[in-house]
């Protein structure tokens, strides 16, 4: 398959040095990067029946989770914003479940996707991940299922949206709340974006639309999806390393399973 049945390459051309350097420059400035028109019409509509069909594949669960994703500090009150609790439900097919001759695979292997995502990040090189679950992921987000507030272990996060929800499901985040490096958690403006308080920003992705966003230091959500569509969104991870593989843990969390 050619990456020019997968991309829009006259709209993105993602091989160009100028056009590098533009989307570069936004994320730099706003750590968020929306690529409306990415994906081909054929390529959606080919993902979106892949995603549809394997459906029934999908690891659905519901978990409680404070917005660091680690466990629970016994040294503050479970009110606090360091233990706040809050929910993520969603359905998952890993990435063993996605077809060979799937577009994302092609995408996901591509020496240029993989060098424009590289020039975009300041990485070296991107490697799949060692298991063979976590590289590739689709998740589903059915009426009033919801991903709550939380900061990204990663540096970067990389998504496609396929289909998106008829209400509801907008993706909201908070800028530079801490500095994850120097280990300022920044509990105060954490507690007040937990409450509603704090202004945020909303970002609408229609599909074929990719996304790049730096969540390290940024607070997100996706908001309940409030309509009958079930949201399909295109999770795409790499390491900067090779031969990293998710905790066992993790993928037991996220996939119901190890491998």
């Amino acid at each position: 398959m050619q990456l020019s049945s997968i991309i829009n390459l006259n709209k993105h051309p993602i091989n160009e040095a100028s056009y590098r350097a533009k989307c570069k420059k936004q994320i730099d400035e706003t750590g968020a990067l929306m690529l409306d028109g990415f994906l081909t019409a054929p390529a959606i509509e080919a993902i979106r029946k892949e995603g549809m069909a394997k459906e029934d594949q999908a690891y659905f669960c519901k978990q409680q989770h404070n917005v660091y994703l680690t466990p629970s500090d016994d040294a503050y009150p479970m009110d606090h914003p360091r233990n706040r609790q809050v929910i993520s439900t969603k359905g998952c097919i890993p990435d063993d479940v996605i077809e060979p001759a799937s577009p994302l695979r092609t995408l996901y292997d591509s020496d240029v996707f993989k060098s424009f995502l590289c020039e975009i990040f300041e990485e070296s090189a991107l490697y799949a991940y060692a298991d063979t679950v976590s590289s590739i992921n689709l998740h589903y987000a059915r009426t009033g299922q919801e991903l709550g507030w939380h900061f990204d272990n990663s540096s970067f996060a990389i998504t496609l949206m396929i289909q998106e929800t008829e209400a509801g499901g907008a993706f909201e985040y908070v800028a530079d709340v801490r500095d994850a490096d120097k280990g300022e958690m920044n509990f105060a403006k954490v507690g007040r974006v937990l409450d509603g308080l704090e202004p945020v920003e909303t970002l609408s992705a229609a599909p074929g639309t990719l996304s790049l966003f730096r969540g390290r230091n940024s607070i997100h959500r996706v908001a309940p999806n409030e309509g009958e569509q079930t949201r399909m969104l295109v999770v795409l991870a790499y390491n900067s390393e090779p031969g990293i593989a998710l905790s066992e843990n993790a993928r037991k969390t996220f996939y119901g399973r190890l491998d």
